[in-house]
């Protein structure tokens, strides 16, 4: 007999999966309320994540004007293709793909980006063409985005290279006045929220976070047109004489204005990498030497501003040379009897030496220290020198013997212009400024009527009987004082040379101060007369007329002469005195 079946209940089966539902239901509104009401903020938050992105907005850097409004420095925008390499790595057939529109090697990029993988972000390649980094987008490899940035860009090339400086990828400065105004210059980036859809494309602007703060625009003192020609002449006397290397700084006397300042050799800052080690320096405000002659004019200024001398003073220079201290002091030749104006006309050692061996040692001194040596000028490039300059309780006799004629004290070329262009300005010391404008209050370095006194001296070194003939400018008369210092070296100083020129025009009533220097001319014509015054004289007959300086003489006064070959000592020295390293200077050449 079989057992009794239960009967099918389906209105207990139909509750039972009805009050299924019912509670299923009510989790799903509950749940939904804990998403929308309860925890909205949370998984608002969340889905923002995985679709709001904040990015940031790229700034350009200020642009670097010269003093007549033309660009020197100008940021251009480019492109800089980036990856999530996480989203690249989960499509691994596509590298291949970005490998050529990258030119890159594809074991490189493989092996860079999955080196990166536990990161969201990796440079692919920086400052790419706009057009090209489209190119690449448009591939729409999954993982692979592109952004703007600013590139810096420089017109002028080698011309401005040492004074502008570069920046790096970053657009930061790393050298001269992209160094130095690098907090002036830089912008501030702005910050946006946007939604990008799953190529990392933006489709919608959502939200300004911080507006951009586009860098500010820097305004220098420096006139292109001047800094080219210099750099042109700078060049060309480098190639001529065979030369290792060269500077030359321009200065606007009553400002102190930088108006051109160059180096040869120079490099391209738009593609520094195959610039030579050592040639992004700026020689004209890092580099030292020993002056040599040009130093003479500062020796007569501090004897007339001790008193103790006047410009009719003499001294007698016979026979040629001067023992002392169981060393020689000597000239080119014997010039006898010589006043204050003729020492610098013939470029007198032994004069030089016994206006200093009068003075006291702090007399001394403190004149060359108001001159600004042994001191930065201020006018605040970065790596600037400060010089040597001892200090006089350090002097015996013979230290301050050859300081007087330029030996034993080092510079900058940018400090000897500075001094120069202070016995122009009538004695008033003016800090250099690469800023148009922008000059500080200066300081009587000597009395006015001292300053007018040995620039009307320093005249007759490019009149018929100085050793600068080759200095002089058409129809402007020209007051300075050329210089050739042996160069040092371990066991004492070389037959090599630096040739100087430092001098003011027009001389009736400065307007520009101009030092040239030549490292290391080849050749029996090393002097400063016949190597950097011809540079000075070329340079500023176009700087003039640039500026619409008037002339100051009427008619050319002068014949210019052939060089004259290097002179000769016309004594004998005695064989147990040791020379002292020596300028040669005289009538003819320095």
């Amino acid at each position: 007999m079989k057992p009794r079946t239960r009967p099918f209940d389906i209105r207990a089966r139909l509750w039972a999966v009805g009050g299924f539902l019912g509670l299923a239901g009510l989790a799903l509104v509950a749940r939904a309320v804990d998403l929308q009401l309860l925890n909205n903020d949370f998984y608002q938050q969340q889905g923002d994540a995985r679709f709001l992105r904040e990015i940031p907005i790229p700034v350009s850097r200020g642009t670097i004007f010269d003093r007549n409004g033309e660009p020197l420095a100008i940021s251009s925008p480019v492109e800089s293709i980036w990856a999530n390499p996480k989203e690249l790595l989960a499509h691994p057939d596509r590298l291949p793909q970005l490998a050529g529109a990258l030119n890159m090697p594809l074991e490189p990029l493989t092996q860079r980006i999955a080196q990166r993988a536990d990161r969201e972000f990796v440079y692919l390649r920086r400052h790419m063409n706009p057009d090209q980094a489209e190119r690449i987008i448009d591939l729409g490899i999954p993982g692979v985005y592109s952004q703007r940035e600013f590139r810096r860009f420089y017109p002028l090339g080698e011309v401005m290279a040492h004074v502008l400086g570069f920046t790096n990828i970053d657009d930061r400065g790393q050298e001269g006045l992209e160094l130095a105004f690098d907090d002036w210059l830089t912008g501030k980036p702005g910050a946006k929220r946007v939604i990008r859809d799953r190529r990392g494309r933006i489709v919608e602007n959502v939200d300004l976070v911080r507006a951009a703060e586009p860098g500010r625009d820097l305004v220098l003192s420096l006139d292109r047109r001047i800094q080219y020609l210099a750099y042109r002449e700078l060049k060309a006397a480098l190639l001529e004489h065979r030369a290792a290397a060269g500077s030359v700084v321009i200065l606007d006397v009553p400002t102190g204005e930088v108006l051109a300042m160059v180096n040869a050799p120079s490099y391209n800052p738009n593609a520094r990498e195959s610039a030579e080690p050592g040639s992004q320096r700026n020689r004209a405000v890092t580099d030292v030497f020993e002056p040599g002659s040009v130093i003479k004019a500062f020796t007569v200024a501090a004897a007339l501003e001790s008193g103790k001398f006047t410009p009719a003073s003499s001294f007698d220079t016979s026979p040629g040379y001067m023992p002392l201290a169981r060393h020689v002091i000597r000239d080119v030749r014997n010039f006898g009897v010589v006043d204050m104006t003729r020492l610098l006309t013939k470029s007198s050692n032994i004069a030089s030496t016994k206006i200093a061996l009068e003075l006291s040692n702090e007399q001394f001194y403190e004149v060359l220290r108001k001159f600004g040596f042994g001191d930065a000028t201020g006018a605040g490039f970065p790596g600037e020198s400060s010089g040597v300059l001892p200090t006089p309780r350090s002097w015996g006799i013979l230290e301050k013997a050859t300081i007087s004629y330029g030996y034993g004290l080092s510079m900058t070329p940018l400090q000897i212009a500075q001094a120069y262009a202070a016995l122009g300005n009538a004695g008033v010391l003016m800090p250099p400024t690469f800023v148009k404008g922008a000059q500080a209050p200066g300081r009587q370095a000597v009395s006015p009527q001292v300053a007018r006194t040995v620039v009307g001296m320093l005249e007759t070194v490019t009149g018929p009987e100085g050793t600068a003939q080759r200095a002089r400018v058409q129809g402007y008369r020209v007051a300075g004082k050329s210089g050739t210092s042996r160069k040092a070296s371990v066991g004492g100083y070389q037959k090599r040379y630096l040739s100087l020129f430092a001098g003011l025009v027009p001389a009736s009533n400065p307007r520009l101060a101009m030092v040239v220097i030549i490292d290391d001319p080849q050749g029996r014509d090393y002097y400063g007369g016949l190597v950097a015054a011809p540079v000075f004289a070329r340079v500023m007959d176009g700087a003039l007329r640039l500026l619409d300086v008037p002339p100051d003489q009427a008619e050319q006064w002068y014949v210019a002469l052939p060089p004259a070959p290097p002179p000769e000592m016309s004594a004998e020295l005695p064989a147990d005195i040791e020379p002292l390293p020596e300028f040669v200077g005289g009538a003819g050449p320095e």
